[in-house]
């Protein structure tokens, strides 16, 4: 699992089951890690809720931490779940609430998520780390250009059986990979012709949906490692707050170059380049 190597003489004290929870975590995880896992949701939650893509640096924070492959997808969605949360409650308070517009999507994208979850959880650790990091090259490069749209939202585009084999594949997509769900999103809103903010407030709450429906899945299958997941979850938490705000404020440019450089270095190491 995680690293055990202390960075304080007390960081790799002997435990038994017996021992008061902060002790558990304190032989689990060292200073290191902790500091990592913190950095890396607070920089994905920020992340995710400008466009999507923070867990192109969550997923592979985790896995070269000694996490497997899979329990690193599932972990991941701990703070997912943690960072959508704090994301909608950011956007509605400055005024930005998507519910009314967001309801005729969620039960082909909470179907997708499912069947998602259930599929990748067939995956070996191997074959999804491979996987995960051939994908985050074509999901960063979308990145890189999110959609830019403004008009208003007709009512008829959320309907029609288009609409629903769309969402439903979005919805598979982010209950196996989640990894850019936010992008695939935006660009299928943009459709409706939202402006950005709005369809990012939408996407936030779709996101939820997904994770939401997706987290039991991986709980049941064993697939969470709980100290690093809740780790991770706090900096996801103030992250998705916080990236509501610099979405409204227009601050993308700060976040963008940091997160093309770490995915690809990220990307490299886990298809084994090197």
């Amino acid at each position: 699992m995680l690293s055990t190597v202390p960075l304080l003489p007390f960081m790799n004290c002997t435990v038994t089951r017996q021992s008061p929870l902060w002790f558990w975590w304190v032989d689990v995880m060292t200073l290191l890690d902790v500091v990592l896992l913190l950095a890396g949701g607070l920089g994905a939650g920020v992340v995710n809720t400008l466009a999507g893509g923070g867990s192109l640096l969550t997923v592979p924070l985790l896995v070269l931490a000694g996490v497997p492959g899979t329990v690193a997808n599932g972990s991941n969605r701990v703070g997912i779940l943690t960072s959508t949360t704090t994301a909608a409650v950011g956007f509605r308070r400055l005024g930005h609430s998507g519910w009314s517009r967001v309801v005729p999507v969620l039960i082909p994208v909470a179907v997708g998520a499912v069947l998602g979850a259930v599929l990748v959880e067939q995956l070996t650790d191997d074959a999804f780390e491979r996987v995960f990091g051939l994908l985050m090259v074509p999901v960063l490069l979308i990145s890189l250009r999110p959609p830019r749209v403004a008009a208003s939202l007709p009512n008829s585009s959320w309907s029609g059986p288009m609409a629903t084999i769309v969402f439903l594949g979005i919805g598979i997509y982010g209950g196996a990979f989640q990894a850019g769900i936010g992008l695939l999103l935006v660009l299928a809103l943009s459709r409706s012709g939202l402006d950005l903010v709005v369809a990012n407030s939408i996407k936030v709450l779709v996101v939820l949906v997904v994770t939401v429906m997706a987290l039991p899945v991986f709980v049941v299958g064993g697939s969470i490692d709980w100290a690093p997941a809740l780790v991770l979850a706090v900096g996801y938490a103030v992250g998705g707050f916080l990236g509501a705000r610099v979405t409204v404020v227009g601050g993308e440019k700060v976040i963008r170059p940091v997160l093309v450089v770490a995915v690809l270095g990220f990307a490299g190491r886990l298809i084994g380049f090197y």
